[in-house]
C-alpha cells in the first residue's frame, strides 16, 4: 500500500520549540482556535500563536482557571465550553458563529488521559467522548467559519494510539474498561478523524492533520496515580522527572501542532500523521510505539467512524 506517510526533512526535530517552528512566519491577521490552550502544551502553542501575529480564541471548561492562565499574554480571549458536553459545544458554535469571524487554523488540543471509568452524555465513555466526540462536533458546528482555501485543523493525538484501534463492538467499553487501552482508542480516532476530515475538506482548500506531541509531563497525568508513574519509570520517588524516559518541554511539546498548524512545507498536504515536527513513518512491523498504525490512517476506517460520530452527536456538516 502507497502511502504519504513519509519524512519529508522539515528541518526540525524533537528538539525543537514552539518558537523554533514559527521563525519567519507571520500569522497577523490570523484567527485560531485552540482547545485546552490554558493548560500544558495548550498554553505553550497559545503563546507561541499570538507572538506570531494570531489572535487565539481558548475555550475552556474551567474559564476562570483559563483567564488566569492567559491573563499575561496578548490577543488571546476566552469562552466557555465542555467538551464532554454536547449542549456546550453547540451553545460555544453558536455564540462564535453569530461574531461572523473566521477561523484560519483549529488545533484540537485539549484532552483527558488514562481516567477511571467515567460516564457522560448518555453514558458514552468519557475518554472517546471528550477527546473524539466533543472535537468531532466542534469542528463540524464551526464548519461554516472555517476559512476556505487555506485553514488548517490539526488534531492532537499520541503515540497512545497503539495501544487500541476502534473497539467497533463496544466503543463505549460497556465490557471490560482498561483506561489505557480505551486511551488508545480515543487517540486512534483522533487520527482516523483527521484523514477523513481532509478528505472531505481539500476541495474547499481545508487541510487536516493529526500529530504526537512528544511525551511531556503536564497535568495530562492529573488521574494517574504517582506509584504508577514511578514504575513506568517517568519520575523518581521524589516526583522528579527522568531525563531517561525522554520527557520534551512543554515548549517543545508544543512543536509539532504549531507545525502542523503553520508550515508551508505542508502546503497542498494533508490526512497525514505527524510527529517531531515532521511527517512520521508508518510503525514498525516490531510492535514499537514509534510512526503511525496503519489502522489509524486507513480510510475506509476513517470513514465509519465519521459515520458513527455522526450518528452519535447528531451532527455532520458534510450531510
Amino acid at each position: 500500500m502507497t502511502t504519504a506517510q513519509h519524512r519529508i526533512g522539515s528541518g526540525f526535530g524533537a528538539d525543537s520549540t514552539a518558537e523554533d517552528v514559527l521563525k519567519g512566519i507571520d500569522l497577523s491577521g490570523k484567527l485560531a482556535l485552540v482547545t485546552g490552550g490554558y493548560s500544558g502544551l495548550g498554553l505553550e502553542t497559545t503563546r507561541a500563536l499570538t507572538e506570531a501575529g494570531a489572535r487565539v480564541v481558548v475555550p475552556a471548561r474551567r474559564r476562570t482557571v483559563a483567564e488566569e492562565a492567559v491573563a499575561g499574554i496578548d490577543g488571546v480571549e476566552v469562552d466557555e465550553l465542555d467538551l464532554g458536553d454536547l449542549e456546550s459545544v453547540r451553545a460555544f458554535a453558536e455564540r462564535f458563529l453569530a461574531s461572523g469571524r473566521t477561523l484560519d487554523i483549529v488545533i484540537n488540543n485539549a484532552g483527558i488521559m488514562a481516567c477511571p471509568e467515567t460516564r457522560v452524555g448518555p453514558g458514552w465513555e468519557a475518554q472517546f467522548a471528550t477527546n473524539h466526540l466533543g472535537h468531532y462536533a466542534l469542528v463540524n458546528r464551526l464548519w461554516p467559519a472555517i476559512e476556505p482555501g487555506g485553514a488548517r485543523i490539526v488534531a492532537v493525538s499520541s503515540a497512545g494510539h497503539h495501544y487500541s484501534g476502534i473497539r467497533w463492538d463496544d466503543v463505549h467499553w460497556r465490557n471490560g474498561y482498561d483506561k489505557w487501552e480505551a486511551y488508545g482508542q480515543a487517540k486512534t480516532a483522533n487520527v482516523l478523524f483527521a484523514v477523513h476530515l481532509d478528505r472531505l475538506g481539500r476541495e474547499s482548500g481545508v487541510r487536516a492533520f493529526s500529530l504526537h506531541p512528544g511525551g511531556i509531563l503536564t497535568p495530562l497525568q492529573r488521574h494517574l496515580p504517582k506509584q504508577e508513574m514511578v514504575d513506568r519509570g517517568w519520575i523518581d520517588e521524589d516526583g522528579t522527572p527522568l531525563n531517561p524516559a525522554g520527557f520534551k518541554t512543554p515548549e517543545q511539546g508544543a512543536a509539532t501542532q504549531v507545525w502542523a498548524a503553520t508550515s508551508p512545507r505542508l502546503d497542498g498536504m494533508g490526512g497525514v500523521y505527524c510527529e517531531d515536527c515532521d511527517i512520521a513513518e508508518p510503525a514498525p512491523a516490531d510492535g514499537a510505539r514509534v510512526g503511525v498504525r496503519d489502522y489509524a490512517t486507513d480510510p475506509g476506517q476513517a470513514a465509519r467512524l465519521w459515520d458513527l460520530s455522526a450518528e452519535l452527536t447528531g451532527v455532520n456538516a458534510f450531510a
